[in-house]
């Protein structure tokens, strides 16, 4: 389970390629245990990574968390950090509290290992983040199959379930791997340096990361990327921005898709841009419809303009 957000993160989590039959699940495992310690009771958890590549052959790696000082009354040894606040008022005793590490300190730091691999190798790498229907998928399909012949586009998708988005992908004409994240409601940090490594990304090419679809989860989990696309169309409602602000605070550019509709859906252009840049004043906008191509032209002079850069 994730710590973060409660979701099914790790339970179940496949990396696999358009017509693979091969899964690797990363299953996560954790457990408690309690000791007394100068009066005090304390709990530890203990997390066990298991790698499975399927066909009947199981191999398991186990990552602890490592440790750094001991109790004589345990046989492994046991990180702690201690922060002990001492009152005068009242004669009161001092009391000790355990301060846990930040849940998110383990994907940031790995999302800063991604990112430096990534400039290092001149790949601009891009995180597609939305809500489900918002056409994101159409948006990377339509982009590849214009841009390909010009630009080396690689793509991670992520879905909870299904190759559908993958096989898209794949057809446009694009290298692609697919993660699965079974109950997990967001991509991590480890799931794209694993994905990446499957994908053998050359130098000076663009990494495109279409993120699950879900606008609350996904914007706390940095990734490594360069930039971070948010897309929304026209038939979400203009108040998406400031019902889900923490995304669009994340977010470098703004996607509003599907403008061929405008003349029949309840969307005022002007005041979804404004709540957006309440939340984010920094956002860039892109007016566009995939379907009809419309506004598609500035889209591409960016991603141009990013690569040159």
């Amino acid at each position: 389970m994730c710590d973060t957000c409660g979701c099914g993160h790790g339970d179940g989590v496949t990396i696999r390629k358009p017509g693979e039959t091969e899964h690797n699940h990363d299953h996560v495992h954790t457990h408690s245990h309690e000791h007394e310690h100068n009066g005090e009771k304390h709990n530890h958890d203990h997390t066990h990574l298991h790698t499975h590549g399927h066909e009947h052959d199981h191999s398991h790696q186990h990552s602890v968390q490592s440790h750094t000082h001991n109790h004589d009354h345990h046989h492994h040894s046991e990180e702690h950090v201690h922060d002990h606040h001492h009152a005068d008022h009242h004669h009161n005793h001092g009391k000790e509290i355990e301060v846990e590490q930040d849940i998110l300190g383990k994907n940031n730091l790995l999302a800063e290992r991604n990112r430096g691999y990534f400039e290092a190798k001149n790949i601009l790498a891009l995180n597609l983040v939305s809500s489900p229907g918002s056409g994101k998928t159409s948006l990377l399909e339509r982009t590849i199959k214009d841009l390909g012949k010009k630009i080396k586009f690689y793509v991670i998708e992520g879905d909870q379930q299904t190759m559908n988005d993958a096989n898209r992908i794949d057809q446009a004409g694009a290298p692609v791997v697919q993660i699965n994240t079974g109950n997990g409601c967001h991509l991590d940090s480890d799931m794209i340096n694993k994905a990446v490594k499957e994908l053998n990304i050359p130098d000076n090419s663009v990494l495109v990361i279409e993120n699950v679809g879900n606008l609350v989860c996904p914007s706390l989990f940095d990734l490594g990327e360069a930039a971070r696309v948010v897309i929304i169309s026209t038939t979400e409602g203009d108040d998406k921005p400031i019902k889900y602000p923490t995304m669009f605070q994340s977010s470098d550019i703004c996607i509003i898709n599907k403008t061929d509709l405008l003349p029949y859906v309840d969307f005022d252009m002007k005041k979804c841009k404004e709540y957006a840049m309440q939340v984010n004043h920094h956002l860039k906008f892109f007016e566009l419809s995939v379907k009809t191509g419309e506004g598609m032209d500035k889209w591409y002079e960016w991603l141009k303009e990013q690569i040159s850069e």
